[in-house]
């Protein structure tokens, strides 16, 4: 059994200080950086032997308790815990402020410890990080009283911690003795993961490439799930861009657990707010909200019922919160302190305020990092370290603001018509931010979050909807460098007058998710569509020493006939000619396989002509189109046209919905038709996206234009070959196709049929 149990203070704290209503009124916080910059200033007008993050730690029975508090001013013998904030203080809901005594407290416990003092004056330090006013609030503390307020605190954790360390006990020796859920590994999937368990060990980052269909979440998770226990991982954290990603990887855990009963294993699903809220009508208070009422008072009873379960997914953690009446999303927040697997959307991890990155910083985790279908981190990245801001949600607000906010936005109304006074053209990029723009939207920012501090129950939502989007704009400005375009896109609104929408554009997010990578004893992207390695190694910031590895695929050339129908092209001025072309082409390979395929295009628009056309010259065929905009109810519906006894064209675009994650195996899908090179449209943004790629990277058009392109029709005719029996085809639809720097792109094991006549 293990003999210790390490816990960072604020993790103690909050686990034995947390009382009352969840709420979240008090807002907004500042974004991490003004915490730091807050903090600096605050040490840096103390006196000269002030001591700042002052590294702690202390035992008690087999709790190893570790922190950094804030300061320590030797001369008055005072520790102060800082808080930034923003807002009316007095408006500080009272369990935050009890947090924040129990955090002084305990690290007052551990700084009189260490250096033997009879005594401490401990004190909170609230800094408004908009006026720079500080509130001090003082306590003085024996330590004798200050160590028998540790050992309560701590005796109230060990009741949880001690079967925790049974459980972990429990769960090392059954890893150790840990099995491959099946008999044998598919082609490709021993090495695979024999790669991932030898970057674990060696704590290096991996970027792996492996087709579809040799069971890559399975292939990696394992490994990591073995590495565990030699490598002292606390956590493996396990993230996916979209739906499907998440049940695959929830479905691998429970082929594991199923595999070896006993294993005293924990995994958890983090979904989105939207989709966990029971209220979606109501704000996240103790006076709006049921589930908020008595949150914390009713936590503990709800976290042991629920980690009583081994695979705690959406509808578990709703089960055991609705029977507890807590909040389900916040509920799934604390248990990913207490779990082994976490499996959530990349957006946990990567975002700037990510909850599963600040948990690992503050309990200083030993982490392992799994990143599904990693090509499409680059795109999600890139919207995660943006913003915009929409000239129509400003004038929405302007029509009836509160009084307190009137003179603040007809200021930031001045200043935004100012930065588009003299644009000639509808889209111009800049290469400076606005200074005195932001200033004005940074005093709006702080204006409504006192609103909302003082009128919680009565905001109106184009009031949130501009505060939060403003709030995002604030933060992204802070990390604008070379790596980022500030652009302005005119339009004429109502009466002709002239509105800018303002758009602070990632271009490369390396430099945000190089941390983020590194930070992870190991950290694995894999995906079926991650070449060339320079461009993923150069977009997503990969460390130098970046393991690389192309896993064999386990298909033969002989299961999938690759096709290219170089008489066609699919340029935008080329598409009318193109229609019949395309149309009888997928007749003729129809009449010639018959059953059922998925044909790929660039628009909508492209899609809905070519079957239009179909549709009159074939009739007989049968035709299932995508839509735009389908909910997850209309996607079911479409892809269950797609049967072993059905015999029929799906019609899809490219980088959409169905262009990747989806299994339609067997005669549910025996071939695609791509028609579409996938490249991004061709505008101003792409243009200047592309001008930065070329004078970072120096490859400016590849960056920007074909990779991107190609991955997705990589990722398309994926879609083809599911299992080791299915056999199938694909027609790429244009003359580029035959160039051989396109064909560099496609997968190495693809051999090229003759071209299509």
């Amino acid at each position: 059994m293990r003999l210790s149990y390490p816990v960072a203070v604020r993790a103690l704290c909050e686990f034995t200080a947390k009382v009352g209503d969840l709420d979240l009124r008090f807002t907004p916080s500042p974004t991490a950086q003004e915490g730091m910059a807050g903090h600096r200033r605050v040490a840096a007008g103390r006196g000269a032997g002030y001591q700042s993050e002052v590294s702690l730690s202390g035992q008690y029975a087999e709790l190893q308790v570790r922190g950094r508090a804030d300061g320590y001013d030797p001369v008055l013998n005072r520790l102060e815990e800082i808080k930034t904030y923003r807002g009316d203080l007095s408006r500080q809901p009272d369990n935050h402020r009890q947090l924040h005594w129990a955090q002084a407290r305990m690290y007052g416990w551990l700084l009189a410890d260490q250096l033997g003092l009879p005594e401490l004056r401990l004190a909170l330090v609230y800094l408004d990080v908009d006026s720079d006013r500080q509130t001090l609030i003082e306590e003085p503390w024996s330590r004798e009283a200050l160590k028998r307020w540790f050992e309560a605190q701590c005796e109230v954790f060990l009741a949880f911690a001690r079967p925790e360390l049974k459980r972990l006990a429990e769960r090392d020796q059954g890893l150790r003795e840990l099995r491959f859920p099946y008999a044998d590994f598919r082609t490709g999937q021993r090495d695979l993961a024999e790669t991932v368990y030898k970057a674990a060990s060696t704590g290096r980052c991996l970027l792996a490439q492996a087709t579809t269909g040799i069971g890559k979440t399975l292939a990696t998770l394992f490994p990591l799930l073995k590495a565990m226990v030699p490598q002292q991982l606390d956590k493996i954290y396990f993230l996916t861009a979209k739906t499907p990603g998440r049940q695959l990887a929830l479905d691998a855990l429970q082929q594991v657990v199923r595999s070896q009963p006993g294993l005293a294993l924990r995994g958890l699903e983090l979904v989105a707010r939207d989709k966990a809220c029971e209220y979606p009508d109501k704000a996240c208070h103790g006076d709006a909200c049921p589930l908020a009422k008595g949150f914390y008072d009713r936590l503990p009873a709800a976290r042991v019922a629920a980690l009583k379960r081994p695979l705690l997914d959406q509808a578990s953690v709703r089960e055991v919160a609705l029977a507890h009446q807590v909040c389900p999303y916040y509920l799934s927040q604390e248990l990913a302190r207490w779990v082994d697997v976490v499996v959530g959307d990349y957006n946990y991890y990567f975002d700037l305020t990510a909850l599963l990155m600040g948990l690992a910083q503050a309990n200083q985790w030993n982490l392992a990092l799994l990143v599904d279908e990693a090509h499409n981190l680059v795109d999600r990245a890139r919207q995660m370290y943006s913003a915009s801001l929409d000239p129509w949600r400003l004038q929405a607000l302007r029509k009836a603001p509160p009084a307190r906010l009137k003179t603040a936005l007809q200021r930031l109304n001045r200043e935004w018509n100012a930065l588009c006074k003299d644009q000639l053209t509808p889209y111009q990029a800049r290469t400076a931010l606005p200074d005195k723009f932001l200033l004005t939207l940074l005093r709006c920012v702080s204006l409504i979050g006192d609103e909302m501090n003082e009128n919680p129950l009565s905001l109106d939502r184009s009031l949130l909807d501009f505060y939060f989007e403003a709030l995002q704009f604030t933060r992204v400005a802070e990390l604008f460098d070379e790596h980022y375009l500030f652009d302005i896109t005119v339009r004429e609104g109502a009466g002709r007058k002239r509105q800018a929408t303002l758009c602070l554009r990632n271009v490369v997010p390396a430099p945000l998710l190089a941390p983020r990578l590194k930070a992870p004893r190991s950290s694995v992207l894999f995906s079926a569509t991650l070449s060339p390695r320079r461009y993923y190694q150069d977009l997503l910031g990969l460390p130098a020493d970046c393991a690389w590895v192309d896993v064999a695929s386990p298909f033969n050339a002989a299961q999938l006939q690759v096709r290219i129908a170089d008489h066609i092209s699919t340029r935008y001025a080329h598409r009318e000619r193109s229609l019949v072309p395309i149309v009888e082409l997928m007749a003729e390979q129809f009449a010639e396989a018959t059953g059922n395929y998925l044909a790929f295009f660039s628009s909508f628009e492209y899609l809905q002509q070519v079957a239009t056309l179909m549709a009159v010259r074939y009739p007989a065929i049968a035709l299932w189109l995508q839509k735009p905009k389908m909910d997850e109810g209309a996607r079911r519906d479409f892809l269950g046209q797609f049967a072993e006894h059905t015999q029929g064209i799906g019609f899809a675009v490219l980088g959409g919905a169905f262009g990747e994650g989806i299994d339609l195996p067997g005669k549910r899908l025996i071939g695609a038709f791509v028609a579409t090179l996938g490249l991004p449209q061709f505008n101003p943004v792409n243009e200047q996206i592309k001008q930065r790629m070329g004078a970072i990277f120096g490859a400016g058009y590849d960056y920007a234009y074909l990779y991107p392109g190609l991955q997705k029709v990589v990722q398309a005719a994926g879609r083809v070959i599911r299992g080791v029996d299915d056999e199938g085809v694909v027609v790429l639809i244009d003359d580029r196709f035959a160039q051989a720097k396109v064909q560099q792109l496609f997968p190495r094991w693809w051999q090229l049929a003759a071209p299509v006549e």
